[in-house]
């Protein structure tokens, strides 16, 4: 019915003279608005956005000219509050905004139009990465539920700042020079009445688009300079600008150019996108359309190698090489050569983006610059790592990754990270991360298994997915040795080992603390579980020493670990408690495990294997009133094997929980969840003996 009625009054509309376009606009709102209803028809939700349409202009050279139109009511007090102010954000090296209209619509009928001299113009917020970037903030002012806010604004230019020659449209082309991508997300967290995203791009420039984990209306209109059935050209004036329709609806009319294909897409009746714990990034499951006019991802790692190493981005100065000879005295190992210079990089160039003006986005700093400044952002610590190891005489570059989200096919520009590739003298490429691995004993961080890469390497790469690190490499072990007195008082020495992703979360623990608290560390997490214990005596590892596990050793005492009466011993072994229950001992601990199927897929820190050994030697010989019963589960996606002994006066409590991966299918859940709560059962289940 809202369908229909629309479709009327674009009808009646199209036939009104030109000067009652904005009257006409104005109406056509207060129909949308008054189809939309209230807060009833969406539970839960604060805003509705009735439409969002966007319409992008594509030059030859790549350069885009975006038209944004949204029509956004607000439903509650928070919306109300959250549309008091419209943000736009931009980086004035390659992009530029102009907001062009902003109307408030009122619950009892009336306009108000924003005053544009209203708009501010200042640097946005930013933190580790000073880059220059930019917001134009609206100030709606007050607002009540039942209000609406219509904005249109336009964008020209790129979100990427790049290299450029002069002071002209030159900065807003997009880094890959006449070619275009685009990533547009199909979901929301709040309703959505309708999205439209539409692109007009040059008849010779063929766009191939996928449209991944749901399904959008989409056609495509083609607009030829030329009409080759008479010969002649177009008129070349023809539709330059949006038509009536094209205006108060976004889905209607065809907005066109000559020489041009018109691709468009849309979407009604979002609902929120429904997130689940640990789920997955949402751009994995939930609809969104990617598009390039780029051939494959060969063409992108081709050129993303010629325009640094055009630029010289790893030019060996004479200072770069007097420190990676320091660096390297002596050493003959290949492999070893390799750790040394990305340990260095990782650990003596800080986290922390300093613009270099005109050479940002995808062109990475200098080596000269970094080890001058001696910080940088990934692409730069990236940068000065193929810098130090081309001066040791390797082959290097550097590749792009996304962090967090699966890479698609369209090779539209998936990357938020950029890391080093070196080859092997057996001519293996071998992945190096100095981002992710200060304070870790890898090379690569385990953190980023199952995500893929693109190599920037001469010829260029297809894109590729890092493989799973066996669990092995990643455990956490630790043994008890303990003695239960006559009164219930247990003494003895917990040893903690770990290594690989989990190695790095425990040095975390320490180097995200003041020294001067280390000692309260392990006192603190004792008591939350023992009020009464006390750390006798500790050893920590070098927390800083990379070149062993790290080890940590406490001897303790918790009187009234055991409740006597009646000549009976009630306990729960104190590994099987989990004492050391944070983030950085047992985050898998942490996971939701209240959904018993999941629609998503879901994620952990890394693979990882547990094992856990306790050997408690009682006051006397006993025998057992009541053992936890044996738990054994095995399966691909995790597996547990656990549970408690008594032979004579010795309690053996062991446990194996295996992880295997990174990233898991929502079919693995089950057997997940199934291994996780197996394990924290053992947490409530006592144990009695008697003598």
């Amino acid at each position: 019915m809202k369908e229909r009625t629309s479709r009327i009054l674009i009808t009646m509309l199209l036939l009104l003279p030109a000067w009652t376009l904005a009257q006409a606009q104005q109406d056509e709102n207060r129909a949308r608005l008054l189809a939309t209803g209230d807060s009833d028809m969406y539970p839960g939700a604060d805003i509705v956005v009735v439409y969002d349409s966007t319409d992008v202009d594509v030059e030859d050279s790549g350069l885009s000219h975006v038209r944004m139109h949204r029509l956004v009511r607000v439903l509650t007090a928070k919306g109300a509050r959250d549309l008091r102010h419209v943000i736009y954000g931009y980086d004035p090296l390659s992009a530029d905004v102009e907001v062009l209209r902003v109307r408030i619509y009122r619950s009892d009928g009336s306009v108000e139009t924003v005053p544009l001299e209203r708009v501010r113009d200042y640097a946005a917020p930013a933190r580790a990465i000073y880059w220059g970037a930019r917001e134009k903030m609206v100030p709606v002012g007050w607002l009540e539920p039942g209000d609406a806010v219509e904005t249109l604004a336009r964008r020209k230019g790129f979100t990427y700042a790049l290299l450029r020659d002069e002071d002209d449209d030159s900065r807003f082309v997009p880094p890959m020079k006449g070619h275009f991508y685009d990533i547009v997300e199909f979901w929301s967290s709040v309703p959505v009445e309708e999205k439209v995203y539409r692109v007009l791009v040059p008849e010779d420039k063929p766009l191939q688009y996928e449209i991944y984990n749901g399904e959008l209306t989409s056609y495509v209109h083609f607009h030829p300079r030329f009409d080759h059935r008479v010969n002649v050209q177009v008129n070349p004036s023809a539709k330059q600008h949006p038509t009536p329709a094209d205006e108060l609806h976004p889905t209607a009319g065809m907005y066109t150019r000559p020489g041009k294909i018109t691709y468009c897409w849309y979407k009604r009746g979002i609902t929120p996108l429904q997130r689940e714990p640990d789920m997955v990034a949402p751009s994995d499951v939930a609809p969104k359309l990617l598009m390039s006019t780029s051939p494959d991802w060969y063409a992108k790692a081709t050129w993303f190698h010629g325009v640094n190493e055009d630029f010289g981005s790893f030019e060996v100065t004479p200072e770069v090489q007097e420190k990676t000879d320091e660096l390297l005295e002596g050493v003959t190992d290949e492999l070893e050569k390799i750790a040394i210079l990305n340990h260095w990089v990782a650990e003596e160039i800080r986290y922390s983006g300093i613009s270099m003006g005109e050479g940002e986005g995808y062109t990475l700093h200098t080596g000269e610059m970094t080890f001058a400044d001696r910080c940088g952002v990934c692409k730069d610590k990236a940068g000065m790592l193929v810098t130090m190891l081309r001066a040791a005489g390797f082959e290097s570059y550097p590749a792009m990754t996304m962090a967090g989200s699966r890479i698609d096919r369209i090779p539209a520009d998936q990357f938020n990270h950029s890391v080093t590739v070196v080859k092997r003298s057996n001519g293996d490429w071998m992945l190096l991360d100095p981002t992710w691995i200060p304070g870790a004993r890898e090379m690569w961080s385990s953190a980023e298994q199952q995500q893929q890469y693109l190599l920037g390497i001469p010829g260029g790469a297809d894109v590729m997915t890092t493989p799973i690190s066996p669990a092995e490499n990643h455990y956490w072990k630790a043994r008890n040795e303990a003695v239960l007195a006559e009164d219930g008082t247990l003494t003895g020495t917990v040893t903690i080992e770990a290594e690989g992703q989990t190695d790095a979360l425990m040095r975390r623990l320490f180097t995200r603390s003041h020294r001067s608290s280390w000692e309260d560390i392990y006192t603190q997490l004792l008591a939350a579980e023992y009020p009464s214990a006390e750390i006798v005596d500790g050893h920590i590892g070098g927390v800083y020493d990379l070149s062993k596990p790290f080890k940590v050793t406490l001897e303790y005492r918790i009187p009234h670990f055991a409740r006597v009466a009646d000549g009976q011993y009630i306990l729960t072994p104190m590994l099987a408690k989990n004492p050391f229950a944070n983030y950085y001992h047992t985050p898998e601990m942490a996971t939701n495990l209240s959904q018993e199927v999941k629609r998503y897929g879901f994620r952990q820190r890394s693979s990882r294997l547990v094992k856990i050994e306790e050997t408690i030697t009682l006051p006397a010989e006993m025998k057992a009133v009541l053992l936890p019963e044996k738990a054994h589960l095995e399966g691909d996606a995790a597996s547990f094997d656990g549970g408690v002994t008594l032979t004579g006066s010795t309690l053996r409590f062991s446990a194996t929980h295996r992880m295997e991966k990174r990233v898991y299918e929502a079919e693995d859940w089950p057997e997940f969840r199934a291994a996780l709560r197996a394990r924290a059962r053992l947490a409530d289940s006592p144990v009695i003996l008697s003598k």
